[in-house]
């Protein structure tokens, strides 16, 4: 990446500002500098160039010192909270925040994991890459129900947009017609292994309406002639996408949609530039620009824009808003409906049930599939609600085979023995559900009244908890999975609820803390993802979202970030912004 794009200080006013490099902001500033504006994208961590910075990308296990186990003391000084997540490890670590100089506090008797990934891409760089449309059951649940205010927009209204970030970003699939899934743009879908197919198929007959589909992924699986142009490739199957993807493979800020910003020669980022607040200018009622500490010496220094998008995550960009303070909006700005900070949503994925695949010894594969099947949701309207609780949830295929490393072969020596470890064991397969949240304004979010960060920033604190209803879901859901596999034959079946062991946010899809609605009484944002209060500020991230759903959420972060951008540039050329 080219040197001249990164800043320090800055004196000039830009068209658009960008806080945040993810998922969200990678795309706002895309596409706002495609559109001409010229755009300045801030982080408050490091830059990570694409490659180059990919330091443990192709390294097998036995090349780390503790065979990917990070350092317990390294750990505990840290990585306490981060450690959590399925992604880190010793090849991973240097893309997760130190919690050491990340705190956070949470309210009494309640827990929260709060993950980050403070660089250049953000979390786009560890993802878990599953991408699916959300469909009118999503939009239309909390009404539906009356659980939650209704969302401002239908998929009507996105399905333009999902189609325009999937032929850019590129999303491995199959054509299902689903009506609680919509299709996306696909590349060809991973394929099924025998033993997947034919339970896959068993289901079918048991259960036609619980549809199991290969999971939709944001691989290219064959690049088009516009992923090549990128600079990216096919998908080589490793399964290794955290360590960093110089195939370009996977979608990230730094394979894809940073270069095509860079490329118009509109993008200048500032890094390591940690943003404090918003400036509020209460004549023009405009967000004049941001506040930012440096990550490294503490000094402070502003930049300015005529539009400011925040992109910083659910967590990060409510942080920001709570604490840009003014006469106006002394609870936060942009917050005259004082909801800014509540109906904090993750989603829950603490069920499920494994079992053993009898047969198909002489049956294997080739590679490590990035994908796995996926049953959607089944209970996505209230005629389909199970008596006892309200939503539902879907349910990821994990597959595979015992090897050496997990299977119970008795102790021995010699030869045979040596010969035994080297074959491979029994297939096992599970369903694994994710399942939809409620949104209740007791979970929230505000600033710790005493407690501030290393840059003098007052702390989250956290106050978010499981009710009765994610509870009662996970039950159903552990039976559900473990009736199913037995009726499809496999053996040793077993299921599992740990919602009482996992707090929320290691989903790692947090939303809801600066929903969108109709009415600026109970919401943050308009249909256009534009704050109510301020013409000129808007927040394209999870915070946005009126209720969790069921499906991964990325893919609609980024289809309501082009649709955002796309009304605020109309908007500013028609001088009302």
């Amino acid at each position: 990446m080219d040197k001249d794009l990164y800043i320090n200080e800055s004196n000039e006013e830009y068209d658009a500002l960008v806080i945040g490099s993810g998922i969200s902001g990678g795309w706002a500033a895309k596409e706002l500098c495609e559109r001409g504006l010229k755009t300045l994208m801030i982080e408050r961590g490091r830059v990570v160039e694409h490659q180059k910075d990919y330091i443990d990308e192709g390294k097998g296990p036995w090349e780390f010192a503790n065979r990917m186990k990070v350092d317990n003391l390294l750990v505990e000084e840290q990585y306490k909270i981060q450690k959590k997540c399925y992604a880190f490890h010793d090849a991973t670590k240097q893309f997760f925040g130190n919690d050491k100089d990340l705190p956070y506090s949470t309210e009494k008797g309640t827990d929260f994991s709060w993950i980050r990934a403070n660089q250049l891409g953000g979390k786009s760089l560890i993802w878990h890459r599953q991408s699916y449309r959300f469909s009118d059951n999503e939009f239309n649940i909390n009404k539906a129900d009356g659980i939650g205010i209704d969302w401002p927009i239908r998929y009507k209204d996105l399905e333009h947009w999902y189609s325009h970030v999937e032929k850019h970003v590129g999303i491995s699939g199959n054509y299902d017609n689903l009506p609680q899934l919509p299709d996306s743009v696909f590349l060809p879908p991973f394929e099924w292994t025998k033993p997947e197919f034919d339970i896959k198929n068993k289901l079918a007959k048991l259960y036609p309406q619980r549809p199991m589909i290969m999971g939709r992924a944001a691989h290219l699986t064959k690049p088009s002639e516009l992923h090549i142009s990128q600079g990216r490739v096919q998908c080589q199957s490793r399964n290794e996408c955290q360590k960093g993807c110089s195939f370009g493979a996977y979608f990230s800020t730094q394979s894809s949609t940073l270069p095509a910003a860079a490329k118009t020669g509109n993008l200048h980022i500032a890094p390591n530039s940690v943003v404090h607040s918003l400036i509020y200018d209460e004549k023009t009622n405009r967000v004049k620009g941001v506040k930012v500490i440096d990550n490294d010496n503490l000094t402070t220094r502003e930049y300015f824009a005529k539009v400011v998008f925040v992109c910083a995550s659910t967590l990060g960009s409510t942080q920001i808003m709570l604490n840009s303070i003014s006469k106006k909006f002394p609870q936060g700005i942009a917050n005259s409906s004082g909801v800014l900070g509540h109906y904090l949503m993750d989603h829950v994925y603490n069920a499920g049930a494994t079992g053993i695949v009898e047969g198909y010894e002489d049956e294997y594969y080739s590679g490590r599939r990035p994908t796995e099947a996926y049953m959607p949701n089944f209970q996505f309207k209230p005629s389909l609600y199970k008596k006892n609780y309200k939503r539902g949830y879907a349910l990821a295929g994990g597959f595979g085979r015992k090897d050496w490393r997990d299977a119970r072969f008795e102790t021995g020596i010699g030869a045979a023995y040596k010969q035994q470890l080297t074959q491979a064991s029994s297939w096992h397969f599970g369903l694994h559900a994710q399942g939809e949240m409620l949104p209740r304004f007791e979970n929230q979010v505000s600033l710790h009244k005493t407690k501030k960060d290393k840059w003098g920033i007052p702390q989250l604190h956290i106050n978010c908890q499981w009710s009765d209803n994610e509870v009662l879901m996970m039950e159903d859901a552990a039976q559900t999975a473990k009736e199913m596999l037995l009726k499809a034959d496999l053996k040793d079946v077993k299921s599992y609820t740990s919602i009482d062991k996992n707090a929320p946010g290691l989903a790692i899809h947090e939303v809801g803390t600066a929903r969108m609605g109709k009415d600026p009484a109970e919401s943050v944002l308009n249909a256009y993802n534009q704050t109510h209060d301020i013409p000129n500020l808007f927040v394209t991230d999870g915070s946005s979202f009126c209720s969790s759903g069921v499906a991964n959420p990325s893919l609609t972060f980024m289809a309501l970030t082009v649709r955002a951008v796309d009304y605020a540039v109309k908007e500013m050329n028609n001088k009302r912004i």
